[in-house]
């Protein structure tokens, strides 16, 4: 039986078949075909979908209707927002360096252990083979002791975490509006600011613009750092009367 995803996770397609009124994907993550109405394709009105996608495309689509036992998947380019694209982007990029990582492992360590079976060992405690060299990189060797692969292999993954993986960063931005109407005004918008991180830089666009800059290891812990932030600079805001708003940049 087909192994489906879920009702709005991130897939990748690729387009096989245009029409007027949809395009015909395969979800390779999957190894299953997935529809996609021309309604799902923009926001807008679409008049030719061919000026939207073409065939042999690899887009990032949202799952939004799904009949198992119909064997149907319908999918939509419209609903994926610019970061959820990103971060997906993300995540293949970490599966097919950590792929390729561990192949080269097997391959120069001259071990006889089996890539799908190191994989399988290695995504019950990772979320993905990427986390395991950037973890080795991290911390050690040691952390390499509770699993059951060859020593050999063990010795080539900390060889390459340790000459090959950098401190992964990601950054993420937005722009902050803030106006403080009462005479003091420009000394409590400096207040408000002051924000004591290295990570986190804040820049003047042109009152009342400011643009934030956060960087972090992942999106995910970034996200939790930016929301953090966001909260701590409202309350703040609010307690020296100014006015405060913040927007996602959408790029």
């Amino acid at each position: 039986m087909a192994e489906f995803p879920e009702i709005d996770e991130l897939v990748t397609a690729v387009v096989k078949k245009i029409l007027p009124y949809g395009a015909f994907c395969y979800l390779p993550e999957y190894n299953i075909e997935a529809f996609m109405h021309v309604s799902q394709v923009s926001s807008g009105w679409v008049k030719n979908i061919h000026e939207f996608i073409s065939e042999g495309q690899r887009l990032t689509v949202k799952v939004h209707h799904l009949d198992k036992e119909k064997n149907q998947v319908d999918i939509s380019l419209k609903r994926v927002t610019e970061d959820e694209k990103r971060k997906k982007q993300e995540q293949i990029r970490r599966e097919t360096r950590g792929a390729k990582l561990l192949e080269f492992a097997i391959k120069n360590s001259g071990s006889k252990d089996s890539f799908e079976e190191v994989k399988t060992e290695i995504i019950e405690s990772y979320d993905d083979i990427f986390a395991l060299f950037e973890d080795v990189h991290e911390n050690g060797k040691k952390i390499l002791d509770d699993f059951k692969f060859s020593k050999k292999l063990k010795d080539e993954i900390d060889t390459i975490a340790s000459t090959s993986i950098k401190k992964p960063e990601v950054v993420l931005e937005g722009e902050v509006t803030l106006s403080c109407p009462e005479s003091s005004g420009v000394e409590k918008i400096k207040d408000v600011l002051i924000i004591d991180d290295k990570d986190i830089s804040i820049h003047y666009l042109g009152a009342p613009r400011y643009k934030i800059t956060l960087k972090a290891p992942d999106y995910k812990s970034g996200e939790k750092k930016l929301s953090s932030l966001i909260l701590q600079l409202e309350k703040k805001s609010k307690k020296s009367g100014c006015i405060f708003k913040f927007e996602r940049a959408s790029s």
